[in-house]
């Protein structure tokens, strides 16, 4: 009996934490001496239940917090967050300007074409690892930027 549930218990865990998908990640690279990036992704929530990334961790800097930014007295400031919620049946994008995994104090610069590696803890007690590319500032804002006009830069 006993092994009869846990087999069930453990079935419903792997179940449950394919879920969750994790969609277009990317790090920002940095030039020596910038001591901190920035992780975004698209996190899909394929459950009926709500969840949130409640930790982040990576081995390429000595903190990793969840961050966001808000307009304060006409200043857009960032700030930490205790967790990013994704919607049952929903998304939720960390963007530049928006939600995000700071890396905070680098142990190396982060050069494009490398990867890091970035555990996701959820509010559910699962883990999600993914791996990351790096890119360039310009590189990961090439969508940001669509939205300042049509055709902007573009010849025909």
């Amino acid at each position: 009996m006993k092994k009869t549930l846990l087999g069930l218990m453990m079935g419903s865990a792997v179940l449950f934490a394919s879920n969750i998908e994790i969609k277009d990640s990317y790090v920002r690279a940095t030039p020596p001496g910038l001591p901190n990036s920035a992780a975004f992704m698209t996190v899909v929530n394929n459950s009926d239940t709500n969840i949130s990334i409640v930790k982040a961790s990576s081995k390429v800097s000595k903190v990793v917090e969840l961050h966001t930014h808000d307009m304060k007295d006409g200043v857009m400031k960032m700030y930490q967050i205790p967790k990013i919620d994704i919607a049952s049946k929903s998304q939720t994008i960390l963007k530049p300007g928006g939600l995000h995994i700071m890396l905070i104090g680098l142990y190396n610069p982060l050069k494009v074409d490398e990867n890091v590696e970035l555990t996701l803890e959820l509010s559910n007690g699962e883990t999600k690892t993914i791996t990351a590319p790096v890119k360039s500032v310009m590189g990961g804002m090439k969508h940001h930027g669509k939205h300042h006009g049509k055709h902007e830069g573009m010849k025909h």
